[in-house]
């Protein structure tokens, strides 16, 4: 259910991300799956921020963000491609997991048979815009020892980059 992604070595596809950090992965897609709604980041016409509820969908090696047909949402990513997204803290303090955060670029797909694939596998209402997702940064930010700020930084290309501070 993949559809061929442009070739730019400052994206990276969630099945690239996965295969270069599969540890730190595993712990996004947990934060995901843990709640249902999340909240994405887009630029709106004008270039302010505008944050969203959105439900996402790892399948296919790929982070897919499907939303209504028409939705602000969709319209700023047709019109500039940047998106940030950040797992549900859920309730609290707790953070269980830490908190992550995906930024990239959002690319929408029209090919029948893909979508066709994604409606299978997820059922979404139709009509619905998809999109498929490349990846620019993936931040995990957590608490250690009840001592320690860490954050767990990754971009195409590089190794995880582990920062601490107290």
């Amino acid at each position: 259910m993949t559809e061929t992604p442009t070739e730019n070595p400052m994206t990276a596809s969630w099945a690239a991300f996965a295969a270069a950090e599969p540890e730190l992965a595993k712990v996004a897609e947990e934060r995901f799956a843990a709640f249902t709604h999340h909240v994405l980041a887009t630029l709106r016409k004008d270039g302010s921020p505008r944050t969203s509820g959105l439900e996402v969908r790892f399948t296919g090696g790929e982070l897919w963000l499907g939303m209504m047909p028409g939705s602000l949402k969709a319209r700023d990513l047709h019109r500039d491609p940047r998106f940030s997204l950040q797992a549900n803290p859920g309730e609290g303090t707790g953070l269980g997991g830490g908190d992550v955060r995906i930024a990239g670029r959002a690319v929408e797909v029209d090919d029948p048979e893909i979508k066709g694939a994604y409606v299978r596998e997820v059922e979404p209402p139709e009509p619905f815009h998809l999109f498929r997702t490349e990846l620019t940064e993936i931040v995990r930010t957590y608490i250690e020892d009840d001592t320690y700020l860490v954050a767990q930084v990754w971009k195409p290309g590089e190794p995880v980059r582990t920062l601490k501070r107290t």
